[in-house]
């Protein structure tokens, strides 16, 4: 038989690769867990999470929950872009706001007055009531070293806890995702991911996104080595100047921890030549809440965090 360019087979890119084994994860997870959710917070990797999530279970209405922890210190836009893509899919949203949890005594407003902390008993109260048994998220492994050593399926035990040293092995892409009554597991088809990847993938899937993952200008004032902006959780500083900056955010999180970046990068395009030679994470160059110490994110993961 003469091959010819159609008939020719297709060579996969790291795309389809990664592609293929986030939707394998996903379908797994819809086969073995009873009551799943996945945190959609509106920012680019769940955004891509989500997509990859339709994507696997087309033409069939999604069997998945959205869950968002909301801080109240949200990036307006952020919260617009996830409120309309929930009501364009037709999905189910539970969003759990910290502001009732402060209201009613079961949380105390930080000194810092950053909330970002104040998300895991809220998250954890909020699968404990809705009793999800797998809980879906887009962290990546390339994002922070306590993410880079987590399992695709995570097993936390009654209290929310993570224990990395009790995590079992995924030989050959097998997952295992029993848990005691009271336990849940955390899956993260993203793991696998760079930063990098997830913006290829946008930009070939044509994945929606809030306006502020691109370059815009904006009020801001240094702190710390990064641009934040005023909000419900406050303002500059004694000594701390407001300028006018053209800026865009790697990551969306709490506005009190999450600061912007210089770019003049308005397209994808342009993301991904500023992306591709950059030498810090979006984590590291931008979360406040990272820096507090060298074990911050992992101290929070075995407390419940995302």
């Amino acid at each position: 038989m003469t091959t010819t360019l159609a008939s020719a087979p297709r060579t996969l890119t790291t795309l389809d690769s990664l592609e293929a084994e986030g939707i394998q994860i996903i379908r797994e997870v819809v086969a073995e867990f009873d009551r799943p959710a996945l945190l959609f917070s509106g920012g680019k990797d769940s955004a891509v999470l989500l997509h990859l999530a339709l994507k696997a279970l087309a033409p069939a209405p999604l069997p998945i929950t959205l869950l968002h922890v909301d801080t109240g210190h949200n990036f307006p836009e952020v919260i617009d872009f996830r409120d309309r893509v929930v009501a364009r899919h037709g999905l189910q949203l539970v969003v759990a706001h910290v502001e009732q949890w402060l209201a009613d005594g079961r949380l105390t407003e930080r000194p810092d007055g950053t909330r970002n902390p104040l998300q895991t008993i809220p998250l954890l109260d909020s699968i404990s009531d809705h009793r999800f048994d797998a809980v879906l998220g887009g962290a990546r492994r390339d994002e922070d070293r306590a993410r880079a050593k987590e399992r695709v399926f995570s097993i936390r035990d009654a209290f929310g806890g993570w224990d990395p040293r009790t995590q079992r092995p995924e030989l050959w892409q097998v997952y295992n995702g029993r848990h005691a009554p009271g336990e849940h597991t955390r899956v993260f088809p993203l793991s696998n991911w760079t930063e990098l990847d997830v913006w290829h993938y946008i930009e070939r899937e044509g994945v929606e996104l809030p306006s502020i993952y691109y370059a815009h200008d904006r009020d801001v004032y240094a702190r710390d080595g990064m641009w934040m902006t005023s909000g419900p959780w406050g303002g500059p500083r004694s000594g701390e100047r407001v300028e006018r900056r053209s800026v865009r955010y790697r990551t969306v999180g709490d506005g009190s921890c999450t600061g912007a970046v210089d770019s003049t990068a308005a397209t994808i395009a342009e993301v991904i030549a500023e992306v591709s030679i950059s030498r810090l994470t979006e984590r590291g160059a931008t979360r406040a809440d990272d820096r507090l110490s060298e074990a911050a994110m992992e101290d929070r993961k075995r407390e419940g965090y995302f």
